[in-house]
C-alpha cells in the first residue's frame, strides 16, 4: 500500500493555471517541465505528439500571444494517487498572427505524478461555437 495521497481538486486546478501562466508568459522552460517526455495534444490542427524540449520551443516561437485566461464549470478526477485529470471551460483572450480575439474553449488535461514531479500528458482543446450555445 502507497502511502502516496491523491491531490486535492484545488492542487490540480493550481497545476493547470500554472501551465497557463507559463504559456502567458511564454515561458518554455517551465511549461517543458510542466510537460510529460512525450504529450499528446488533441485540438484544431488533429492529434500531435509533442516532445518535452519541443513543447517549449512551441511556447516561446510563433506569432501568438495568450493575454489572460478565466477557468469555469472545472471537474476533477483523480482515478490513482498518481494520475489527476481536469476538464473545464476557459474563455481567453489572444492574438494570433496579429489578430485579437475572444475564445471559448472546453480543455481537459491530465496529469501524472513520477519522479520529476506533476506533468502533463495529454491535453484537449475543443473551441466552443458562442452562437450555437445560445
Amino acid at each position: 500500500m502507497s502511502d502516496v495521497s491523491a491531490p486535492t481538486s484545488d492542487e490540480v486546478i493550481a497545476l493547470e493555471k500554472s501551465y497557463w501562466d507559463a504559456m502567458k508568459a511564454k515561458d518554455g522552460r517551465r511549461t517543458a517541465k510542466l510537460s510529460g517526455q512525450t504529450s499528446l495534444v488533441t485540438g484544431a490542427r488533429g492529434v500531435m505528439s509533442i516532445a518535452k524540449d519541443k513543447m517549449g520551443k512551441m511556447t516561446e516561437d510563433g506569432g501568438w500571444a495568450l493575454h489572460s485566461y478565466e477557468f469555469d464549470d472545472v471537474e476533477v478526477a483523480t482515478p490513482a494517487p498518481n494520475v489527476a485529470i481536469i476538464a473545464y471551460t476557459v474563455r481567453q483572450s489572444v492574438t494570433m498572427n496579429g489578430k485579437s480575439s475572444e475564445l471559448r474553449a472546453a480543455d481537459s488535461s491530465t496529469w501524472v505524478r513520477g519522479p520529476s514531479g506533476w506533468e502533463c500528458h495529454a491535453h484537449s482543446e475543443t473551441f466552443l461555437d458562442e452562437k450555437k450555445a445560445a
